[in-house]
Parts: C-alpha cells; sequence; structure tokens
C-alpha cells in the first residue's frame, strides 16, 4: 500500500491503494450484507474462464456453452500469500484488491468485510493483517464519499497497529471532507512526522491552516486537539521498511513534478530579473540571466530576443545577429527577431541584409514606425555605400 492519497471531495490528494491495489470506496457491509456499488459476488471463487467482473455470462440462446476461443482469465494473483492470513481468506482479500483495482469499489468492499468476519469467526490473531482490512475497506468508503464509515474503520485499524501511515492519511481525508478542520489538521500533522514525503499532507496541511485561520483567528493553534508524538522508534521502523514498485514509481513521480515546479520557479525569477535590469540600463547582467534563463528552456524564443537587445546595446553585433537567428528558426514569423537582426546587420554595416530584415518586418506588420524610420535609414546608408564603392573603383 503506497502512500499516494485519496483526493477528499472538494481538497487536494492523490489515490489511495489498498494493499499493492488503490484503495476505492463502496458501502459498509458486512457477511451475507450489500455493498453499495456494485453486485454482490455470489460466492468466494474466482472468476471462471468466460465470467466477466465474478458473474457467469449467460449461455446462448440455444444451450451451448461459451465459445472455446474465449481466452483463459488469469486468476493467479488470487493465491498470492497474503501476510499471516490462511491461504482462503488471503483469497478473498486478494480478490478485493483485484476487484478495486478494476474499479468495482462495492464488490471490493464485500470480499474485504467478508474477510474481516472470516478472521473474527475463525479467532485469527494478526493484528497486521486485520488493520490492512479495515484500511482497505476505510479506502472504499472514502471512495464512496462515506467519510463516516471510513473514520470508523480507519480508527479500529489504528487500534491494531497504532501511527499506521495509511489509516492516518484516510482518516485525515475523511475528517477533512466532513469539514471537521481540527482533526484533519492533527492526523496529516502525525502522517507528517511518519513520512515527510507525503506531498499531499503538506499540501492539506497548507490549505487547512489557511481554513483555520480563518475560522478561528489567530489563536487557532490553541483550540487544536494535542497532536500525538510519534516515537523515534517508529519513523525509524518506516523508514527501513521496504517499499513496492507501485510506491517507488509514485515517489519518482512526484520527484520529478518537484523539479519540475522548481525549474520553472527559477525560470520565472531570472527572467523577472533579467528584464528589470534591461529597463535600468544594466544589460550585461541582463545578458547574464537571459543566459541562465536558456540553460533551463534552450527553446524559449523570447529568450534568443531579449538577450539579442543586451548584446546590441553592448556593441556585440555578430552574436546578437546569432541569437536573432535562433529565434527565428524557432517562430520563423517573429518580427521583434526581424527587427532586431536588421539592427544587428546595420552594426556590421550589411545595410543590404539589414534592409531585407526591415521589409520582413513592414510585411508582417505596417504599421511599425520604427521599422519605417529604420528602413529610410538604413536605405540611405545602403545608397552611401554604393556610391563610396564606385567611387574607389
Amino acid at each position: 500500500m503506497g502512500n499516494a492519497q485519496e483526493k477528499p471531495p472538494g481538497s487536494g490528494g492523490g489515490a489511495a491503494r489498498p494493499d499493492q491495489a488503490s484503495a476505492g470506496s463502496g458501502t459498509r457491509s458486512r457477511g451475507a450484507g450489500g455493498g453499495g456499488g456494485g453486485e454482490k459476488p455470489q460466492n468466494d471463487r474466482a472468476p471462471e474462464k468466460g465470467a466477466v467482473n465474478g458473474t457467469q455470462r449467460e449461455n446462448s440462446p440455444a444451450g451451448g456453452q461459451e465459445e472455446q476461443s474465449s481466452p483463459a482469465v488469469d486468476t493467479s494473483y488470487l493465491d498470492a500469500p497474503a501476510g499471516a492470513l490462511p491461504p482462503h481468506l488471503a483469497r478473498l482479500k486478494n480478490e478485493g484488491n483485484h476487484l478495486f483495482k478494476h474499479g468495482q469499489f462495492g464488490d471490493a468492499l464485500e470480499k474485504y468485510s467478508q474477510a474481516i468476519d472470516a478472521c473474527a469467526e475463525a479467532g485469527i490473531d494478526s493484528p497486521e493483517d486485520l488493520c490492512i482490512l479495515y484500511s482497505n475497506r476505510a479506502a472504499c468508503y472514502l471512495k464512496d464519499g462515506n467519510s463516516t464509515d471510513c473514520i470508523q474503520d480507519c480508527t479500529k485499524a489504528l487500534e491494531l497497529q497504532p501511527y499506521s501511515l495509511k489509516p492516518l492519511l484516510r482518516r485525515a481525508m475523511a475528517y477533512e471532507s466532513l469539514e471537521r478542520y481540527r482533526k484533519a489538521y492533527v492526523d496529516y500533522k502525525t502522517v507528517l512526522q511518519i513520512d515527510t514525503g507525503v506531498q499531499a499532507a503538506h499540501d492539506s496541511v497548507h490549505r487547512i491552516t489557511r481554513m483555520l485561520i480563518e475560522q478561528d483567528g489567530p489563536e487557532w493553534r490553541e483550540k487544536l486537539p494535542d497532536i500525538p508524538v510519534v516515537p523515534l522508534s517508529v519513523q525509524q521502523q518506516h523508514r527501513e521498511k521496504p517499499i513496492s514498485i507501485e510506491q517507488a514509481q509514485a515517489r519518482a513521480a512526484r520527484a520529478a513534478q518537484e523539479e519540475v515546479r522548481r525549474k520553472e520557479a527559477r525560470f520565472t525569477l531570472l527572467k523577472q530579473e533579467g528584464n528589470g535590469l534591461v529597463k535600468k540600463g544594466n544589460f550585461q547582467e541582463a545578458l547574464e540571466k537571459y543566459t541562465e534563463c536558456l540553460t533551463l528552456k534552450p527553446d524559449e524564443c523570447a529568450l534568443y530576443t531579449n538577450r539579442a537587445i543586451c548584446l546590441l546595446k553592448l556593441n556585440r553585433f555578430e552574436e546578437a545577429k546569432q541569437d536573432c537567428d535562433s529565434a527565428l528558426q524557432l517562430e520563423p514569423a517573429n518580427k521583434k527577431a526581424f527587427y532586431r537582426r536588421a539592427l544587428a546587420f546595420k552594426g556590421l554595416q550589411d545595410y543590404l541584409s539589414a534592409s531585407s530584415d526591415l521589409q520582413e518586418v513592414l510585411q508582417l506588420d505596417p504599421n511599425v514606425r520604427e521599422a519605417e524610420q529604420e528602413l529610410e535609414e538604413v536605405t540611405g546608408l545602403l545608397r552611401k555605400s554604393l556610391m563610396d564603392s564606385a567611387n574607389r573603383v
């Protein structure tokens, strides 16, 4: 069961997973009781060949059996070990996980309920396995919006295994969905003592803090229930616990998202600083900011045209021309790039190329007054250059 979280209605979060599969929701059911959302399976056997969602397909109108060409249903997952549970109870749990994973939350809830009841009837004393069963069923309730029953099952799970992360997290989300923000805050903070890497808990704490400040004012902390101190031994045990492939993938995805956010924030800051330095006339420093931006987003056209301004002001015309070339490779109709390249050509005394680029600008936008003025000046310089060349001959 990974550390990704279920999003409560109207709040942040991710997907809760029941013991190697996502944990979902349903309606409380025990023994022969119905599970909300989906038909109750008629028995605890694995779906047979030709079965759909555990329900045997009807025979053809002629009464014949299903075609032999139908692919066999893989039920090997049902026989996987499940903690200390005996095989017939492990099978119920595995089937619940499988049903949940495929979106059949009511049927999954029914299987977890059958497993819980069977454990009581058989006198099985395995707190860890029972904790997981209650936590998985709680996830089903949470998926269905049944926050009250979710809280009850999470509390039972925590009585069996204090400081178990998933029941704490699910109970926090259920409290939040019921707008019991103080209790939700306490559970989220407890989760973060166990694992600081649960991003959804961080997000929820920030969100609930704002709500509590609005609700209770500056003294909001004094109205909170006591936040339990998680023993160091529990924290250490959690850190040393092997993680599943799904957990590892979820953590890698969160890390990648965080890196993207970090780079985006750094990029935005650098670009703003560069723009501010240009306005102040600090072109060398601005150039350095834009250059650093390009290491983060090398395909951002505006960075090349912005850096070209700095290079033009520093009389580094060849480099300015190269930046405009790069911008035009990205956006072939970028009039700023044409205009600034024209200025670079002018600085390089290539008046013919400058005239050509200025005409491109005016073709794209006839209302660019600066381009008209530059074209007039460059045309005069080109004429003078040609005359000088003729006189030298």
